[in-house]
């Protein structure tokens, strides 16, 4: 597909100090100082990038956390003037420059650029060798899994998940307009979708309010989820609030910690991966099967975020960038 990854987000928050070293603490690699003040953030500004994909988040002040801006990696020119025609025929104001495409989501607030960039390259993680019934794959050693010593470094950002308060013309936006395809749908309520070979890259659900419900970011296995998550809560347990389990939806196994601003972010790993379109077939979910395989299920605060009546309340504080 011409669209291939996110590229970055701009999150917006207010306490960017706190939610910087959160992000840190995650195992993303703070911005080194650039070589010319020119080249600096603004101040304010922090920068942090993956393994596998540069430069992915920025950590911006704004009055209530929200995501401010969204990335879409495209190959070429021409997709960039296909998704502009796209969304001015979807009546929406475009913004064009010589390398991207920009557009507001009116629904979720959101500030989408899709923007000429290189694909990633991955280089593959060790595949693990599983002892099973019938399978002696691990002879006389113990799981590589257990004697990890590095920390846990996301190779890249897989998704975003956003709150609309209009999911049907959210996904008209992303799928009509910017060129996302539908992997999953739960009816009435949200949509999974991707710009990449991943099976979602933006999830759009119905929502009182436009806020940003949580990132994802991929690591190399399920041990280091577990990894991850639990160096995270040595830290600070209070940063618990879901996991470990496997999703139905994207098979994936997660873990998922609140950041200080009160934005979820999950390590992610075994994400289901499309690379044929005609080989998926999009399905219709309801129920326990929307969210999780197995694992202990989520909390209420999980699908309610506990400050979301406070970011109704400042909805109009914040206009959408």
């Amino acid at each position: 597909m011409p669209l291939h990854r996110l590229t970055q987000i701009v999150m917006g928050v207010p306490n960017v100090e706190q939610t910087a070293a959160y992000y840190e603490d995650f195992g993303l690699t703070p911005g080194a100082r650039p070589p010319t003040p020119a080249a600096a953030p603004p101040a304010g500004v922090r920068v942090f990038s993956t393994v596998d994909g540069g430069e992915q988040l920025r950590i911006v002040h704004t009055p209530r956390r929200r995501l401010v801006e969204l990335g879409v990696g495209a190959d070429d020119p021409d997709d960039l003037g296909r998704v502009a025609a796209a969304l001015e025929r979807l009546g929406v104001p475009v913004h064009r420059t010589p390398g991207a495409v920009a557009a507001v989501d009116p629904g979720t607030q959101v500030l989408v650029r899709v923007e000429i960039a290189p694909r990633y390259r991955q280089a593959p993680a060790p595949a693990p060798a599983y002892n099973a019934p019938g399978v002696d794959a691990r002879l006389h050693l113990r799981a590589p899994g257990i004697l990890r010593e590095e920390r846990v470094r996301p190779r890249k950002l897989g998704h975003v998940v956003l709150g609309s308060t209009d999911q049907e013309f959210s996904q008209l936006f992303f799928q009509q307009g910017i060129g996302f395809k539908v992997s999953d749908t739960v009816p009435g309520l949200a949509a999974f979708m991707r710009c990449s070979s991943d099976h979602h890259n933006v999830l759009v659900q119905q929502a009182p309010v436009a806020f940003l419900h949580h990132t994802s970011w991929q690591v190399d296995d399920v041990d280091e989820v577990g990894r991850g998550a639990t160096a995270m809560l040595e830290a600070d347990p209070a940063r618990h609030t879901w996991g470990l389990g496997r999703h139905f939806i994207g098979s994936n196994f997660f873990w998922y910690l609140k950041d200080p601003a009160g934005t979820f972010s999950e390590y992610y790993s075994d994400l289901d991966c499309i690379v044929d379109d005609a080989l998926w077939r999009p399905g219709v979910w309801e129920g326990a099967k929307a969210l999780w395989a197995w694992g202990a299920p989520p909390p209420p605060s999980f699908l309610a975020p506990e400050d979301l009546a406070e970011l109704m309340t400042g909805a109009h504080t914040t206009p959408a960038k």
